[in-house]
């Protein structure tokens, strides 16, 4: 028996080696010389290997064992970083493309929970009622607790016309929340722009996609097609992020040529990058379809419109626009997710997400657990209970020398008072819709920008008026 134990344990010992050797080729490949290898540390690993092997009530497969240990040391690190299994790998492939079959809901993990960042407008997830901040406790009856990301992801998503129930748990309600979702072909639109009225349009970027930078570029030309804009507003609420080099093109459509749009800091040569409004940085084939844009695009008055689910790179985006004075960015503190995750492939369709830089706005300001603050700040009340920020995640990472604090990004000068501008009570609203129809009638937000744009005295906040104490006296 001993002897079988021992020889678990080498076995052991040679796996989980082996798994971080091959963890470390990409790595090793760049670098001259090796990291060295904590064998204290392995052996305590491959004795805990060994032990489960033998003693465990059931048995266990070697895969199940190495990849719960892959899991377990990349998701200690930070929200971000994951190791990609073989569907994994391939549904992060077909997300940046914008069509997969699934709910239409944006997740992170949280301590072993699953928290949903955004819903995706017009989509299963969105029409139910799911929200940001939501905890996914359960996936049918299945509990999520301790579950990797790239598990409940897997088991959200799957073939149109199926159904699924989430249960979820959200602050402010007493008992857990079920919805009965049937899935469907997510066919994210990432750009949609209107006119709102004569001379001010309406761009929104949903997510950054592989064609985000050209649908900016298509839209930007519809709408000068229809007269010369006075004012345009760019709406990245609710915006998690997605490709780097789109968020730099939709920077550099409104941006001077070679302008910095943002840099990255890490400890590998890779992770040093200095992205500009150049199209070596945002175009990886074809024609430049920002050559061509209207002139005056560079220099219309932009409003752009932010959240806390503003995240990555439409921070990268609104940081760029606020830095170059190019936009006054409106609404309420970013989400702050301000790393880079770099895709490594590993073999047998496997890879690693690892967070490897962080980014920094063109003037050096920190995105990471911050955010961008608003130069004017705009608050609709929606989900405001609700709202969770990079910060607030466990293992997140912080700025070196510098507080996680998301007060503590205001730019130079601050944010403007925009209530100080409004008469008291006036134009307030009593009650919001449950979802913010961006660009919609109903958008308060919008109607701010607006007001900003034409001169007009902006309101602060949609929540109604605190009641005297008077006015809620018993009678």
């Amino acid at each position: 028996m001993h002897d079988g134990i021992k020889k678990a344990g080498w076995i052991g010992v040679g796996a989980v080696i082996g798994v971080l050797l091959s963890l470390n080729v990409s790595v090793f490949a760049q670098r001259e010389s090796r990291l060295p290898i904590p064998y204290e540390d392995i052996q305590l690993l491959s004795a805990v290997f060994g032990k489960i092997k033998s003693d465990y009530v059931d048995p266990v497969s070697d895969d199940k064992l190495i990849k719960g240990a892959i899991n377990g040391m990349v998701r200690d690190l930070d929200p971000h970083s994951d190791f990609l299994d073989a569907q994994a790998f391939k549904d992060l492939q077909v997300d940046t493309q914008g069509h997969f079959g699934g709910l239409g809901i944006e997740v992170g993990a949280e301590n072993g929970v699953i928290r949903v960042i955004s819903p995706i407008e017009d989509t299963p997830a969105f029409r139910a009622g799911i929200k940001a901040g939501d905890l996914i406790v359960k996936i049918d009856d299945t509990a999520t607790n301790g579950m990797p990301l790239n598990k409940a992801v897997e088991r959200m998503r799957g073939k149109p016309g199926t159904s699924l129930v989430l249960t979820v748990l959200r602050k402010g309600v007493d008992a857990p929340l079920t919805f009965t979702l049937v899935r469907e072909v997510i066919n994210v639109k990432s750009v949609v722009s209107k006119m709102i009225e004569p001379g001010y349009g309406y761009i929104r970027v949903r997510k950054f996609q592989e064609d985000t930078g050209a649908d900016v570029a298509r839209s930007i030309k519809t709408l000068y097609a229809q007269g010369p804009l006075k004012g345009l507003v760019l709406d990245l609420r609710s915006d998690p992020g997605g490709l780097l080099n789109q968020a730099v093109a939709v920077a550099a459509a409104f941006l001077q040529k070679d302008a910095l749009v943002v840099y990255t800091e890490g400890r590998t040569p890779d992770a040093h990058m200095r992205l500009t409004a150049t199209r070596d940085d945002y175009l990886r084939r074809g024609s430049d379809y920002l050559a061509d844009l209207p002139a005056t695009v560079k220099s219309v008055p932009i409003v752009a419109l932010v959240d806390g689910g503003t995240a990555s790179a439409s921070e990268i985006v609104a940081g760029a626009l606020q830095d170059h004075k190019r936009a006054t960015i409106m609404g309420v503190q970013t989400f702050g997710k301000g790393s880079v995750q770099t895709i490594l492939p590993l073999g047998n369709d496997t890879g690693l997400k690892l967070t490897t830089a962080r980014y920094y706005t063109p003037s050096g300001r920190s995105i990471q657990a911050k955010g961008i603050t608003p130069n004017v700040l705009v608050d609709d009340g929606e989900n405001a209970t609700n709202r969770i920020r990079e910060a607030n995640l466990v293992h997140h990472l912080d700025v070196p020398g510098m507080s996680a604090s998301p007060s503590a990004s205001t730019p130079a000068g601050g944010a403007e008072a925009a209530g100080a501008a409004t008469k008291p009570d006036t134009g307030r609203v009593d009650t919001l819709p449950q979802r913010v129809d961006f660009g919609g009638a109903t958008d308060f937000m919008l109607k701010q920008a607006m007001n900003y744009l034409k001169g007009v005295p902006v309101i602060a906040s949609a929540a109604p008026p605190v009641p005297s104490p008077a006015a809620t006296k018993t009678q």
